[in-house]
């Protein structure tokens, strides 16, 4: 689970489809409510941000099915804003570098930080992979 990560639903977005879709989405609307459809239609701006698999497995995490037996999308959603400050900024390069396979170390330059904040954020990382 990643819910200690990101927060609030970026946290259930990183949980079904990967940290990266949900630091993406939360630069590309961070802030502000938004509407997750059934189905995304290439041209949707959630494929264009995500790509197509990670947009499917968000469509189909939020999808519903009314009474009628209708598939329906969610409905406002707000979508926090995420990282903005340099220490924020800095644990998202760091995520997504280990996210992305990058060594602990190698991830730690990149990102600014002590190689040991890189080895516990890993250590998160594999811990919430397992509970999944």
């Amino acid at each position: 689970m990643h819910d200690d990560l990101l927060p609030g639903v970026l946290g259930e977005i990183a949980d079904v489809a990967g940290i990266p879709a949900a630091l993406a989405i939360a630069d590309q609307v961070g802030g502000t409510r938004i509407n997750i459809p059934a189905h995304a239609q290439d041209d949707h701006w959630l494929v264009q941000t995500v790509g197509r698999e990670a947009a499917d497995l968000i469509c189909e995490y939020f999808r519903t099915l009314s009474a009628e037996h209708r598939e329906a999308g969610a409905r406002h959603i707000v979508i926090p804003l995420g990282a903005t400050g340099p220490m924020a900024q800095a644990r998202r390069v760091l995520i997504t570098e280990l996210e992305n396979g990058v060594s602990a170390r190698q991830a730690a330059r990149k990102a600014g930080v002590s190689e040991r904040t890189a080895f516990r954020m890993r250590a998160k990382l594999r811990a919430g992979k397992k509970a999944a």
